[in-house]
């Protein structure tokens, strides 16, 4: 079953399956089937051609989703990179963009980086002995 170019698994219901396309969250997915007169509870394979139509007309119609929004997200980025403001400078050096701290944590934005070695005080390597 495809609706806007996304396959929904067949064995979920559908008000489980629609938030697998990208812009869909369950909140929206409950508002799409409550306008579309659509039992949430029914699974997607049940689902006849008629309720089909009705849920990707509604999507099409009401909401930006998939590649829509993409699109429209890579573009907003890229604006704020463009006027150098604070959150595009954070976009540009994949930091965290909404004021998390970065002394600690950060690790999911900032990678993994490298780990830091101590070296011996006083000139010596450590395993020597003499």
């Amino acid at each position: 079953m495809r609706i806007v170019g996304v396959s929904l698994p067949v064995n979920k219901r559908i008000e489980a399956a629609l938030p697998y396309i990208y812009g869909i969250g369950p909140a929206r997915a409950k508002k799409i089937l409550q306008e579309c007169n659509i039992d949430p509870n029914v699974r997607v394979k049940d689902l006849d051609l008629a309720a089909v139509a009705k849920i990707q007309e509604n999507v099409a119609k009401n909401y930006r989703v998939e590649g829509d929004l993409r699109k429209e997200i890579m573009l907003n980025i890229n604006r704020l990179r463009e006027i150098g403001s604070y959150r595009g400078v954070r976009h540009k050096k994949s930091l965290p963009v909404r004021g998390q701290r970065t002394k600690t944590n950060a690790r999911t934005r900032k990678g993994t980086g490298k780990k830091s070695s101590k070296k011996a005080v006083g000139g010596k390597p450590a395993g020597d002995k003499k």
